[in-house]
């Protein structure tokens, strides 16, 4: 199978890596890599770089594009182009997946081709094609985890050394964990784009990136909030979670903190860990690296070897209607912030440690709008929901 990689970065230096050193039988004996598309001052360097996407499109030998030059275009129009020329293409591009699935579904359909993206959720863990396995059996009533290694990485070093945010950032961004700008991460969006296409999948639905999903992440924790939930006996973790109940469902990223011994807790350095429940099979989870560039050239190529072998995933129209309803569950959450909250909490039992508000059963949608009225008044807030909760009556 001869294959074109749109994109010679780190994810797709990785996967002519894998290729071109004939990683595993399988690799050696099926995978040839024809073309790689790159910018025009850089076709000089290699034998195989092209700056021309139509000698792909137009070359009938290619039958598998990999798209991994990020961000949404050109990738959308060029994904949409290869699978309208009858290509396979595969992505690791979470953002133009999420926004896309079902038009990049649809296309495919009608020009006989497939369109794979394990490696968009989850890096090199194994999460989408599990997902899809256990929906062939269960129903899935509820998606949660740390979905963005980043993030956890930043959590991690700060609780372990008490080193302040922005230290932290800085030597995650050295390390290459971190972009320059690093809002995708810090401020939740990357886990909004991977558990928009998880819900997807698990719900048979649409669910696109917006303002109306509820987002809170860690730009405004500080080295005090990770010794002050230390001492309350908590680890607090960048959580992307959702619930479905009937034809409504919930979905929320936000800071969560759990008890030691549990198991997102122990989750270190840049690792990802991602899990389901379903009505058989019960909680199913998968914890390992969720990005890099061999971790996810690894994805990429496993769906390349499934197209290769003619292996079929789950296939779904993505048109189930539900609701999206952030009420659904009542949580205990503690707010830190220097305002005068108590007015927003009538009706709720609440305590207050310094600038620390501990409140007790209130639902997601309401304590996000708290939150979010403290922000527009320019006031320093910090939100962290506690893992226990219950389901309102």
């Amino acid at each position: 199978m001869k294959i074109a990689i749109l994109g010679h970065g780190t994810v797709g230096s990785g996967v002519s890596k894998i290729i071109q050193n004939r990683q595993g039988d399988l690799v050696s004996n099926s995978l040839e890599i024809k073309y790689i598309y790159v910018r025009p001052n850089k076709v000089a360097e290699n034998p195989l770089f092209t700056a021309d996407y139509d000698q792909i499109l137009n070359d009938d030998e290619v039958e598998v594009v990999v798209e991994v030059m990020g961000g949404l275009e050109p990738a959308k129009t060029m994904i949409i182009q290869a699978l309208s020329h009858g290509k396979n293409v595969v992505t690791a591009n979470k953002a133009v997946v999420a926004r896309n699935i079902v038009e990049f579904n649809q296309v495919a359909n009608q020009n006989n081709a497939r369109f794979y993206f394990e490696s968009a959720v989850g890096g090199g863990i194994p999460w989408i094609i599990n997902l899809e396995r256990a929906l062939r059996i269960d129903q899935i009533d509820s998606i949660h985890g740390i979905f963005n290694g980043t993030s956890n990485y930043i959590l991690d070093v700060m609780t372990k050394t008490g080193a302040s945010f922005a230290d932290v950032l800085k030597e995650a961004q050295d390390l290459g964990y971190a972009e320059a700008d690093p809002s995708a991460d810090i401020d939740g969006y990357d886990i909004e784009n991977k558990l928009c296409i998880s819900v997807d999948i698990a719900y048979n639905t649409f669910v696109q990136p917006g303002d109306e999903l509820l987002k809170f992440g860690i730009r405004n924790i500080t080295d005090q909030d990770i010794q002050y939930f230390k001492d309350q006996g908590w680890v607090v973790k960048l959580i992307g979670r959702s619930f479905r109940k009937d034809n409504r469902f919930s979905f929320v990223v936000e800071p969560t903190l759990y008890s030691p011994g549990e198991i997102e807790a122990g989750i270190h350095n840049n690792y990802n860990y991602v899990g389901l429940r379903g009505n058989t099979i019960g909680k199913l989870s998968f914890n390992g690296q969720g990005a890099g560039e061999l971790p996810t050239a690894h994805a990429l190529v496993q769906d390349i070897l499934d197209l290769a072998a003619h292996t079929s995933h789950l296939y779904r129209e993505f048109d189930q209607p539900l609701t999206l309803d952030n009420s659904l569950k009542l949580k205990n959450y503690v707010v830190r912030t220097s305002a005068d909250i108590s007015t927003y909490l009538a009706g709720y039992e609440f305590t207050k440690d310094g600038n620390y508000y501990h409140i007790d059963q209130i639902d997601t949608a309401k304590m996000h709008h708290i939150v979010a009225e403290i922000d527009r008044r320019n006031i320093d807030v910090f939100l962290a929901c506690i893992s226990r909760h219950r389901t309102r009556v």
